[in-house]
C-alpha cells in the first residue's frame, strides 16, 4: 500500500485498516518463518498509516 492510497482514505478507514494489519501481523508471526518478509512489509504499512494519522 502506497502513501498516496493511504492519504485518499478517510481517517475511519485508516483506523480500520490499522486494526486489520495488526491482526495480520500477529497471524504471520505465529506462522512460518518463511513469511518474515511479509511481516516486515506489514510493519512498514502500519508505520505509514500512523504517520499519516498524526
Amino acid at each position: 500500500m502506497k502513501a498516496k492510497e493511504i492519504r485518499k482514505m478517510s481517517r475511519e478507514d485508516r483506523e480500520k485498516k490499522l486494526k486489520e494489519l495488526r491482526f495480520e501481523i500477529v497471524k504471520s508471526k505465529a506462522g512460518n518463518a518463511k513469511k518474515s518478509g511479509k511481516a516486515k512489509e506489514i510493519k512498514k504499512i502500519i508505520a505509514r498509516i500512523l504517520t499519516e494519522n498524526k
